[in-house]
C-alpha cells in the first residue's frame, strides 16, 4: 500500500505538470478572496508562465519532460510491488532522491528567488516520501533477512 502512495503521487505530479498554465489560472481565480503572500506568489508565477508561454511556448517543453520523468519514475516503483527484495534498490533510490530535495530546494530556491515558504513546501515532499519509504525499506530488510 505504501508503494502505491509513491506511484500515485509521482503520477499525479507528472500529469498535473502538463497543463500548468491552466492550473495556475484556476488557482489564481479562486484565491482572489484570500490575498496575501501565497496569493501574491501565485499571481507572480501565473503571470510569468502565461507571458513566457505566449512569447516562447517552446520553453514549456522542458516542463513536459519533467512531467514525463515523473511518470517514468512512477513506473519504476512497480518493481518493489512485484518483488520487493529484488527491487530494494528502487526504495533506496527513492529515499536518496527524497533527501536530495532539501539541498536542491534551499540552494536553487535561493538562487532563483523562490520564497522561503515555498522552499519549505517543496521540502515537505521529501519528508512525505521518507515517511512512506523508510518503513518500506525496513519491511524489505526483514523479508530479506537483513536489518
Amino acid at each position: 500500500m505504501r508503494i502505491w502512495v509513491i506511484i500515485i503521487g509521482l503520477a499525479l505530479s507528472g500529469i498535473t505538470a502538463f497543463p500548468i498554465e491552466t492550473e495556475l489560472a484556476f488557482a489564481v481565480s479562486h484565491q482572489a478572496a484570500h490575498p496575501g503572500l501565497m496569493g501574491e506568489w501565485l499571481n507572480q508565477v501565473y503571470n510569468s508562465v502565461k507571458t513566457t508561454n505566449h512569447a516562447y511556448p517552446f520553453l514549456s517543453y522542458g516542463t513536459d519532460w519533467l512531467a514525463f520523468a515523473h511518470l517514468m519514475l512512477a513506473v519504476l516503483f512497480i518493481g518493489p510491488l512485484r518483488d520487493p527484495v529484488k527491487n530494494k534498490w528502487v526504495i533506496e533510490f527513492g529515499m536518496i532522491a527524497a533527501v536530495m530535495i532539501f539541498p536542491l530546494a534551499f540552494i536553487a530556491g535561493r538562487i532563483r528567488g523562490i520564497p522561503f515558504f515555498w522552499q519549505l513546501i517543496d521540502c515537505s515532499f521529501g519528508v512525505v516520501v521518507l515517511v512512506v519509504l523508510v518503513p518500506c525499506y525496513r519491511m524489505v530488510g526483514k523479508l530479506s533477512g537483513g536489518l
